[in-house]
């Protein structure tokens, strides 16, 4: 087993891994970023609805409503700096009459979090917007700010812009055991080149195995026990007849089935919220349940009546990493500064993506 010494060690290469690693990298320190696959941004990063939310949701002072605006923000100045395609699209959060009054319960969050340019508009507004909306959908959220993107692009310019600064990432290396030390933390990783590392300082951002190296490294760490939810997609065949995102009013465990139309104008809708037994862990099934169609229609159809039968194919899924039970209120994303010389980054779903660059920032921060 090949003995090696590094300085910042970071666990996983989805998207907040590749954005600390890039944020750590050009504030001057050597990083090493850990990944178990083949190739960057393999599971929750890469499946998703390519959205950049507002911010709208999240209860005030909290960690996802902070990183949310603060992280969009930054995501649009970078997706343009950088040249990756968006779509400033806009989005509709739209309520039937026995709804309708949990909007201002929104709107009122949602500025409370510092979200700008919002507004409540009736039912007759959102369908002059977008006429394929029901009848009777009486009034709707109108959030100018939220839009989609191209993901992969941001992936790659993130990795681009870690290996500029020196940083390398790893592929095929799993980290298969670890523990505290006097002076930081000692890694043990399997794949080819099986290897014991001593970092200085390592950040933990492993996603759905975030608490299990968390407790491979300290077993008396206190951390709440994982949960994961799959959220499947189905894309529209043919023309769909929205030009903006259509969100229904959201739930527990998820922002509802909604309607995305991506850079290439296809539509898709989900994700629907399929909690996992207590004892699933990864490796998922990433597969698309066909028989979960009938659930997409109804739901859909709530907001779209006229989405024709035969339009929906099963697309792709993505499972998000809860630290919550089924039934409780959405947790809020932990991070977690053992000392340091370690940094645990949990329950990082959604808005994960959107808020990935201030999350970044705020870690490198906390090295300082």
């Amino acid at each position: 087993m090949e003995r090696l010494e590094a300085d910042l060690v970071v666990i996983g290469a989805g998207v907040i891994g590749l954005a600390v690693a890039r944020a750590c990298a050009r504030k001057g320190r050597d990083v090493i970023v850990l990944e178990a696959e083949d190739l960057i941004a393999s599971h929750t990063s890469s499946r998703n609805s390519e959205v950049i939310h507002a911010g709208l949701y999240y209860p005030k002072d909290s960690l996802k409503a902070r990183f949310c605006v603060e992280g969009r923000r930054k995501l649009y100045a970078y997706l343009e700096d950088h040249g990756v395609t968006y779509r400033n699209c806009g989005k509709l959060v739209v309520a039937h009459p026995d709804e309708a009054g949990r909007l201002e319960d929104i709107l009122a969050r949602a500025r409370e979090n510092g979200v700008e340019d919002l507004n409540i508009i009736p039912g007759v507004e959102a369908r002059r917007m977008e006429p394929a909306l029901a009848e009777d959908i009486d009034a709707a959220i109108h959030s100018p700010v939220s839009g989609i993107f191209d993901s992969h692009g941001y992936f790659l310019a993130l990795q681009g812009e870690l290996e500029d600064a020196g940083g390398m990432i790893a592929f095929g290396t799993p980290v298969t055991d670890g523990a505290r030390t006097a002076g930081g933390v000692e890694l043990i990783t399997g794949g080819e080149s099986p290897s014991k590392i001593t970092a200085r300082t390592v950040i933990n951002c492993a996603g759905h195995r975030a608490i299990e190296l968390a407790r491979l490294i300290d077993a008396d760490i206190d951390l709440p026990e994982p949960h994961y939810v799959k959220g499947s997609y189905f894309s529209i065949l043919g023309k769909t007849p929205f030009s903006r995102l259509i969100y229904p009013m959201p739930g527990r465990a998820s922002l509802g089935l909604h309607l995305t139309v991506d850079l290439s104008g296809r539509g898709r809708l989900g994700p629907d919220a399929q909690w996992l037994p207590d004892d699933a862990k990864p490796p998922f099934d990433y597969r698309v349940d066909a028989a979960r169609a009938p659930l997409f229609y109804e739901s859909a159809r709530r907001y779209w009546p006229g989405l024709p039968d035969g339009a929906l194919a099963p697309d792709y899924a993505g499972v998000r990493p809860k630290i919550v039970k089924q039934g409780e209120p959405s947790g809020d994303f932990m991070i977690r500064e053992e000392s340091e010389h370690l940094i645990h980054l949990i329950g990082i779903e959604s808005p994960g993506l959107t808020s990935s660059l201030a999350i970044a920032d705020h870690v490198a921060d906390l090295l300082d």
